[in-house]
Order: C-alpha cells, then sequence, then structure tokens
C-alpha cells in the first residue's frame, strides 16, 4: 500500500513538473525577425536599438535582429525579396511610391509624427516664419526638391530660382549668411553650432503644414496575412522601446547605437532626444491618446491630397493600400509618459 501510494506520488510530482516547465520552453522558443533601418545607427533610430538592448523586443517573444542602412545599402530591397521581415521607411511618400509600382509593402505603424525636415537659417536674417525664407538662397537636396519643396511652391508660391544642390555640407550654408539649409531639427543644427560658432534658426516644415508620418515600419503582406500576431508584437514592443528612449533610461539603446556608430557621441545623442522632445516628433498629436505609432485615414488622405496639388504623386493611385491601422492605434505604453 506504502509503495503504491510512492509511486502515485512520484508520478504525480513528475507531471507537476513536466507542466511546470512546458510555458518555461515555450518562453525561450523567440520568433526570428529582423528589421531594416534606412541609415547608420543614430538617435533617430534610437527606440527599435533600445527595445533590443534592454530586452522588450524578447519579453514580447521576439529575436531581433537589426540590419543598419548606409549609403551603398538598400534594405527596402531586401524587404521586398523577402530577406527581411521590416524596414523603417523615410516617409508616407514612400508607402505612395509602393502603391503606384505595385510593390506588396505596407506601412504599419509611424513612430515619428512629425517629419524631423527643416530650413535652418542665420540669426541675421531675421526669419519668423516660413514665408521669410523665399528671398533667401536656399540649399536643397536633390531628394528634396522632388518631394517638400515641390509643397512649398505648391502651398506657398516658393520658387526654385534661389535654389541651389544641397550636397550635405554645411560649408557653403556657413559662408552665405542670407540663405537657408535643409536639414533635420535633430542633428544640422547642433552640427552648425559646433562647427561655425552660432545657433541657427530653425523652421519645421511639419509645423507648417508637411504633415507626412516619418520613420514608418513597413512589412510584406505576406508577413501580415502569415504572422499577424509577430507583426502585432514587433510594433508593440518597438512602441515600448521608444517611450523608454524618450522618457526612460535610454543607456543601453545608446550604448549600441554607439558600438555600431562611433560618431554618435553622448553629446549628439542627447541632444537629439532633446529636439526629438521639444518638437513632439516622436509623441505629438494623436498619440498623446493612441500611443506611439499612431496613425489616422485623414491624416493619411490630408497629405495625400497635398502631394497630388504639388504633382507629387498621381490622383489615380489607390493610396489607402499603402498602410493599414490594423496595429495601432491601441494605447499601447502610453502610462509610460510622464505625467505632466
Amino acid at each position: 500500500m506504502r509503495a503504491a501510494l510512492l509511486l502515485r506520488a512520484l508520478t504525480a510530482g513528475l507531471l507537476a513538473a513536466s507542466l511546470a516547465g512546458a510555458p518555461a520552453a515555450a518562453e525561450e522558443k523567440l520568433d526570428k525577425v529582423s528589421f531594416g533601418t534606412n541609415w547608420v545607427a543614430e538617435a533617430e533610430h534610437g527606440g527599435f536599438f533600445q527595445a533590443l538592448a534592454d530586452g522588450t523586443y524578447k519579453k514580447y517573444g521576439l529575436d531581433v535582429t537589426i540590419v543598419p542602412g548606409g549609403p551603398n545599402d538598400n534594405n527596402r530591397m531586401l524587404l521586398i525579396a523577402g530577406k527581411l521581415d521590416f524596414f523603417m521607411a523615410a516617409n508616407t511618400l514612400m508607402s505612395f511610391d509602393a502603391v503606384a509600382n505595385n510593390v506588396p509593402v505596407v506601412s504599419v505603424a509611424a513612430m515619428f509624427q512629425k517629419d524631423p525636415q527643416v530650413f535652418l537659417t542665420h540669426p541675421e536674417s531675421k526669419v519668423a516664419k516660413l514665408e521669410d525664407l523665399k528671398p533667401l538662397t536656399l540649399f536643397v537636396s536633390k531628394e528634396g526638391i522632388t518631394s517638400y519643396y515641390q509643397w512649398l511652391k505648391s502651398e506657398y508660391g516658393f520658387s526654385e530660382k534661389n535654389v541651389r544642390p544641397y550636397t550635405f555640407n554645411p560649408q557653403p550654408f556657413i559662408a552665405t549668411p542670407q540663405s537657408a539649409m535643409q536639414g533635420y531639427v535633430t542633428s544640422e543644427p547642433y552640427a552648425v553650432e559646433k562647427t561655425a560658432g552660432f545657433k541657427p534658426g530653425v523652421i519645421l516644415l511639419a509645423d507648417n503644414g508637411f504633415n507626412t508620418y516619418s520613420t514608418l515600419i513597413e512589412t510584406r503582406l505576406d508577413v501580415i496575412d502569415k504572422k499577424p500576431d509577430v507583426v502585432q508584437r514587433f510594433v508593440d514592443a518597438s512602441v515600448i522601446g521608444w517611450y523608454t528612449y524618450i522618457y526612460g533610461d535610454n543607456s543601453a539603446g545608446n550604448a549600441m547605437i554607439k558600438k555600431l556608430n562611433p560618431e554618435m557621441t553622448d553629446d549628439v545623442l542627447a541632444y537629439s532626444v532633446a529636439k526629438m522632445k521639444e518638437f513632439g516628433i516622436v509623441d505629438s498629436g494623436d498619440t498623446l491618446k493612441n500611443g506611439i505609432g499612431a496613425m489616422t485615414d485623414a491624416r493619411v488622405t490630408s497629405f495625400f491630397e497635398k502631394m497630388v496639388k504639388a504633382g507629387v504623386v498621381k490622383a489615380d493611385i489607390d493610396y489607402r493600400k499603402s498602410y493599414t491601422l490594423r496595429f495601432v492605434n491601441k494605447g499601447v505604453g502610453v502610462d509610460l509618459r510622464p505625467k505632466q
């Protein structure tokens, strides 16, 4: 009798141990995910690196590999070819272009509510508003001419007579007092201040109606169809990463960025984060209620109509195919925002 009871107890104990170990084993089985950025590691990608470095992706059951971009890399092509699962698209225009060319990729979240594109000015030019830029020599890149500058022409009556090529070298701007130079609010103003010794004025296009989303997460339609749960977890974990990077202890993310790109010093990273917060690049507007990554139909429609008017995109493309709201606007992470 005692032997039977002992055997029964041992069997029950082994069964309990087996059951207890099952979830742990399941938790250890992570879904492999690859994510390509569109440039070398920098603060503007910080939330993604933070989610990787501090274990947030792992907490969401993901084994994430971040593949940095660069001047000779095309991670978007790797996404399209099935070599990457997700890609960081620069702005909504890329999404419209995908539809126009029947490329089966879709934006699933917008990490930047505001595009960081700015014009930098000299203090002595006393530029107070966007229209004040018109008489100045404007240094604009080739990509800028075909995108936001067309909007400046249609919306504000700018012309190209004063435009000069911007080659991502600030020296022509620094040497020309009555000029303005394109840049990102998170980086170029700091570089100019350090190089030239003056604090440039800044005009953010997003605050003047250029309402594209920026730093979007893109994936292929087949990934959404076959792995919607993976997409949701990647979006949610990335959102948490961005809240932590902007408002919390971002040392882990910054350490990873500095390792991949030694040019990103502590002061450069701190400046970029401060400007993202000051200008509401990541967290403003719809994100205040719906969480970082938020998108709306009205916002995409508004931007599409502006780009059609500017002649940047054709009116007959079905821009609604360029994005989905399925994975955003769920309020993920809003409790991580510091209370006012």
